[in-house]
């Protein structure tokens, strides 16, 4: 079979875009080894619109096959060989930036500005581990006692076992491959389910800027037990997670029993506090930013918005103004602000959740269920069948409520009070999971010890969007170990060798 047979042209918005639907296994696009398919759906009209090979477990262990051949060549591939390398990937992804937007907009059902935002984004994992990959270094001197030398050098870790989730279809995979090539492993990606067709296109600029065969694939599969399979196998070396602390923490067990490097991105509860002194314009524009950005599904969205008491009402009534003056419609239309969620499935959990809050006593301030059932009568331009749920807004909520206890990802503003910066420090601390966290107030000494008393891998200050390839990316407690991007974020995927050396 040709590989012309595994790829589809889709249409979205005004442009036709042809998209490998196989998967990239051995370096080419081909058919799973049972020929099996599965659908990927427009969120905005619930349609399928592409079928992808489904991979199998057969393919997995040939995906392992390959990774495991390709490793000894590409590790000892020259630093700047890999770093123009992805360099050139990077260039690529800037090149197609409209296509791959366009793409995450209809498999994900995203408004196009936040896909536009994410292939940025996304590219510049490829930017900046092409610099990180000839700035591996190691170690010469004199070891204490003055009878030997201490030399150490740094090591791929080997072939690694990425998986990522559904609402970063392009960005997680950069944050994972880009790493691991620049510090010479060779990477099996499962992209998820939902949201494969970004990964696929990738594959194939990947392979235009001249990655070896079997140094990267990705292996879309309908079940990702096909895939997590290859933590049985001894020659993986490395495995990287992006999604829920459940699985996560399940997947992180299995591949200890083989001892290998992990590392886990998993959930959040993200807390927003706005200080008493807190700047009112700065803590609007950053509420919107930290939580609207892709309908709200997003692993860093600030989930539980902690105001001042003092300033609550006002807080709430610009909130719902910004909010009441969004733009809902699909994704890859120009100039709207929120498209559709991903899947009924996510849509109904949001709606369980603001039903929920509403009987423990919260206020729907702007949207919610009401509005959700009467949206064929206020966007009649809405097909019915998308995954809809509009912006929301809603104020009283309890810290013992579901909503504050769970990760929303939705476009849903839940709002809650304190009385004094003590009390805010503990609601904001007052969960398991430590992702990132959002503080807004003017007073810069009280406001940056608050933020550095947050448990929480990051946190932003008097601003929404704290996400930067420079950084690094990761999360405390039961949100995660390791961490993705910055210095920090090569360093996962090289081991350390020490050699004594006599003299």
């Amino acid at each position: 079979m040709t590989e012309q047979q595994f790829q589809t042209t889709v249409r979205a918005g005004d442009r036709e875009i042809t998209v490998p639907t196989g998967l990239f296994l051995g370096g080419k696009f081909t058919s799973g080894s049972e020929s099996e398919t599965f659908a990927v759906v427009d969120a905005s009209t619930g349609q399928e619109f592409a079928s992808v090979a489904s991979a199998t477990t057969s393919d997995a262990n040939t995906a392992m096959d390959n990774a495991a051949a390709a490793q000894k060549t590409w590790g000892e591939t020259s630093p700047m060989e890999r770093s123009e390398l992805l360099y050139k990937i990077f260039e690529l992804i800037k090149e197609n930036t409209d296509d791959l937007a366009l793409l995450q907009s209809l498999e994900l059902g995203r408004a196009l500005k936040d896909s536009v935002g994410e292939v940025a984004y996304s590219a510049e994992f490829f930017r900046w581990f092409s610099q990180q990959a000839m700035a591996i270094t190691g170690d010469y001197r004199v070891a204490p006692k003055g009878d030997s030398r201490v030399v150490v050098s740094h090591q791929p870790v080997g072939p690694v076992l990425a998986i990522t989730p559904w609402n970063f279809p392009l960005a997680m995979i950069a944050r994972k491959v880009a790493p691991a090539l620049a510090a010479g492993c060779t990477i099996v990606v499962k992209p998820a389910q939902m949201t494969p067709l970004s990964a696929l296109y990738l594959a194939n600029l990947m392979r235009e800027a001249g990655v070896p065969e079997g140094v990267v694939q990705i292996l879309p599969t309908k079940s990702a037990k096909n895939v997590s399979v290859l933590l049985d196998d001894d020659r993986l070396r490395k495995f990287t997670f992006t999604g829920s602390t459940e699985v996560g923490q399940s997947l992180a067990s299995k591949a200890m029993e083989k001892t290998m490097r992990v590392s886990l991105e998993l959930g959040g509860n993200a807390p927003f506090v706005v200080l008493e002194d807190a700047d009112m314009d700065k803590a609007v524009s950053a509420a919107m930013e930290a939580k609207m950005r892709g309908a709200g599904q997003v692993c860093i969205a600030a989930n539980r918005f902690l105001v001042h008491e003092s300033l609550a009402a006002e807080f709430t009534q610009r909130v719902v103004k910004e909010v009441s003056e969004m733009t809902m419609g699909p994704g890859v239309q120009e100039g709207l602000d929120v498209g559709a969620m991903v899947s009924e499935e996510e849509r109904d959990k949001v709606r369980d959740l603001v039903e929920g809050a509403v009987k423990e006593g919260a206020k729907v301030e702007h949207g919610g269920v009401e509005e959700l059932e009467n949206l064929r009568e206020t966007h009649p331009d809405l097909d019915p069948e998308g995954f809809w749920f509009p912006p929301t807004v809603l104020s009283g909520v309890k810290p013992d409520a579901e909503i504050a206890n769970t990760e929303i990802f939705g476009p849903v503003l839940a709002i809650q009070t304190f009385a004094d910066a003590e009390e805010g420090l503990e609601l904001a601390n007052n969960t398991p999971f430590g992702l990132a966290g959002y503080v807004c107030g003017e007073n810069l000494k009280e406001t940056l010890q608050f933020a550095e008393k947050m448990e929480c891998g990051m946190v932003a200050v008097n601003r929404g969007v704290l996400s930067d390839a420079s950084a690094p990316f990761g999360g405390v407690k039961a949100s995660g170990v390791g961490r993705e991007g910055g210095f920090e974020g090569i360093s996962e995927f090289l081991e350390p060798r020490y050699i004594s050396l006599e003299g």
